[in-house]
This record gives structure tokens, sequence and C-alpha cells, in this order.
């Protein structure tokens, strides 16, 4: 039993990481959120409280103020006990997905499974796979299906993905808006990883408004936003000013590569990039990896020399 278990934790380091920590890291992001959520709910309690008791201790005030202030204080804790009621929902629905993951990577390790339960098992991790597979290709209509048709929606990651589509699908049509909220919503996260993703976006505005002849408003976008760039991203800003003294079709390679529409195709690998690694996810698909190292360990007919 115990070469068993060994065995089982030597597996799920190498197959189950992201279907313990994906949830892990919904819950952590969705718990740090509702805590600055509280936080600030509760700040307004308090000043509501605070004008309450100060406007109730007024000799001269009316009654009609006190009143108001009262219940002015009243809405900012029935505002507190919503906000906090759905903070506590979406934790729960964390947590519930954590556990039904832990229950089921459990029920295999246990190994009081039959047979059928254990091919089965076994059957649903391949199904896992393969949607993790079709998700990262961008094939999402068929990996919802697969995981549906196999009850597996609560073990596969299809909302992180579809969460990723809509970025990619932004800056395919030239959008980057869905990319800084999505770099706002996970700063600490990005910039613990060094991430230059939010730069290199609005980078790309900048080169957009100067595409579109409308060069005071790229000044003042790159006042805005590169005023405090890094020490490592100065020189990319000093090239990207002086595309102001250019055209889009300019012969400079130097300038026109910075016109070049393969740059939104950058923007979309440096997304996946960063994405993965904030979710802790390869950059391959556990498929593909599993694949591969099943192909080579395959023995070849080829026949070999006599030594």
């Amino acid at each position: 039993a115990h070469v068993r278990c060994r065995n089982f934790m030597d597996e799920v380091r190498t197959f189950e990481h992201s279907t313990l920590k994906v949830p892990y890291e919904g819950l952590n992001k969705t718990f740090r959120g509702a805590q600055k959520v509280i936080d600030r709910e509760l700040s307004h309690v308090l000043s509501a409280a605070s004008e309450a008791t100060t406007s109730s201790k007024d000799s001269n005030a009316k009654v009609d103020d006190v009143v108001n202030a009262l219940d002015i204080a009243i809405q900012k804790l029935a505002s507190l006990k919503r906000k906090a009621d759905e903070c506590m929902d979406d934790e729960k629905v964390c947590v519930r997905c954590l556990r039904m993951r832990l229950d089921h990577l459990k029920s295999f390790a246990s190994g009081q499974l039959t047979k059928e339960a254990s091919v089965a098992w076994k059957k649903k991790r391949i199904d896992r796979m393969i949607v993790d597979h079709f998700l990262r290709s961008g094939l999402y209509n068929t990996a919802i299906a697969i995981a549906k048709n196999s009850e597996i929606e609560e073990l596969v990651d299809v909302e992180l993905f579809l969460v990723a589509q809509k970025v990619e699908a932004g800056l395919r049509n030239h959008d980057t808006q869905p990319c800084l909220t999505w770099c706002h919503e996970n700063r600490s996260k990005l910039k613990k990883l060094k991430s230059s993703l939010e730069f290199r976006v609005h980078l790309q505005n900048f080169i957009e408004l100067v595409r579109a002849e409308k060069r005071m408003e790229a000044i003042r976008y790159a006042r805005k936003f590169f005023s405090f760039a890094e020490e490592s991203h100065m020189k990319e800003v000093q090239v990207a000013m002086a595309l102001l003294a250019f055209r889009p079709g300019t012969s400079c390679k130097k300038y026109g590569r910075l016109f070049s529409d393969s740059r939104w195709t950058d923007l979309i690998k440096l997304f996946h990039q960063e994405n993965y690694a904030l979710h802790q996810l390869n950059g391959q698909s556990l498929l593909s990896v599993t694949l591969q190292a099943g192909l080579s360990s395959l023995k070849t007919s080829y026949p070999f020399p006599t030594i």
C-alpha cells in the first residue's frame, strides 16, 4: 500500500499538478479580491457610523438629519452584508471545485476501486487530457462537448481558457481593452513574474495612435504610461518615441517593423505564455508531452548490426 501511494504521488506530480493548482490559484485570487471588497465596504460603514454618531451628539442637529445619517449607515451595512455574501458564494464555488478534484484523485489513490472502475477512472484522465489539448488549440466548442459528454466539467479548466479566448479574440481584432483588463485583475501576480505584457500592450496602443496620425494623442499616451517604465524597457520606449518622425510604410527597417501587424501575433503568444505561467501550466499540453514520451519509449523494429 505504501508503494502504491508513493507511485500515485509520483503520478500526481507528473500528471495532475494543474488539476489541483488551477482551482487553488482561483480560490487564492477570489479570497484576495474578497478581502479588498470587504475592507472597502467596511471603511464605508465606519465612515457612515462616525457621521451618524457625530450628528446624534450635535445638540443643534435636526431630527431629520440624524435619521438620514442613520439610514445611510444602515444602507452601508446592508451593502457590506450583500457583498460579503457574494464573496462567500464565489469562494464556495472554488472550494467545491477543489474538493471534487481532490475526491476524484483520492478515489483512485485508495486502491479500493474495482477493475472496471479503475479503467473508467483512467478513461476520464485521458478525456481530461484531450479536453485540455483542444482548449489550448482553440477548439473550445469541441472541448466543451467532450467535457459534457464525459461528465468531467468540474475536472477541467474550461473557464480559464474561455477567459483567455476573449483576450485573444480582442488582440486578433486589434482591441487591447480585454487584455489590459486581464492585466489589471492579475497585476500583483504578473509583477512577481516580472511580466512585460502590460507594457507591450501599451506600447502597441502608442504605435496604433502614431499609425492613425494622432501624434499629440500618442504623446499624451506615452507621458501617461511610459513615464514610470522600468529601466529594462527604456530603450524600447526611446525607439518608439522616435516613431513619431515616421509614417507607416517607411523604408527604414528599424521603424518599419514597429508598424508590422505581426506584432499582434507576438502579443497573443506573449499572453499565452504569461497566462500559463500565472496558473503554473506547462507550455505544452499534457497529452502532447505524454504522447511524445510514449512514442519515444516504443521499441523500434529497426535491425541494428551485431557488434
